[in-house]
């Protein structure tokens, strides 16, 4: 439910904003590089899988929520821990989220224009999720099955980013599943 969030970082309660999908957008791999050129110098040291636009905006033709997600594969979570205060500069905000990443959103969590991902490169999380990213633009009928979900999902939950998100992730594992399997190895 839209509503108060707080930010790890100084306790105070944000409002996160809500599900809002637009027709793609074919300036957002051009946004995607542009921050992927910004991010590189400070993720650099850490770096092990590159950077990657991933997500709906990654995928052309998809409606999407206007925000490029970003995955930088990382050789170690707790080293990689460093670029927060860098990343802080670049107006990112960390939220703890999983154990197993670092989580950001810019520039703040009721207006969000990129999501970063900083993600172990040997964490199967991050071969999955290049693998679902590639299969939605490969195959049709994934695709679609995808989209139709997404648009349901946003009109029964446009006030709810947890259940809009929740509400997906049978599907994105069963094809995430699916696109690992078929990966050429």
């Amino acid at each position: 439910m839209l509503g108060p969030v707080t930010d790890a970082a100084d306790s105070i309660p944000v409002v996160e904003e809500g599900i809002r999908l637009v027709a793609h957008d074919p300036g957002w791999p051009r946004a995607f590089e542009r921050e992927r050129l910004l991010l590189e110098p400070l993720l650099a040291p850490f770096l092990a899988g590159g950077i990657h636009h991933i997500g709906s905006t990654a995928v052309a033709g998809m409606t999407a929520k206007p925000v490029i997600d970003i995955m930088a594969g990382v050789r170690d979570l707790d080293q990689a821990r460093a670029v927060i205060p860098g990343l802080a500069a670049l107006n990112y905000c960390y939220f703890p989220y999983r154990d197993w990443m670092l989580w950001f959103c810019k520039p703040r969590p009721d207006l969000r224009t990129h999501h970063l991902h900083l993600v172990p490169h040997s964490h199967p999380e991050f071969e999955r999720r290049l693998a679902f990213r590639d299969l939605l633009r490969r195959d049709p009928a994934s695709f679609r099955e995808y989209l139709d979900l997404k648009l349901r999902l946003a009109e029964l939950f446009p006030c709810d980013r947890e259940a809009y998100t929740d509400g997906k992730a049978e599907l994105v594992a069963r094809l995430s599943d699916l696109a690992v399997n078929a990966a050429p190895p």
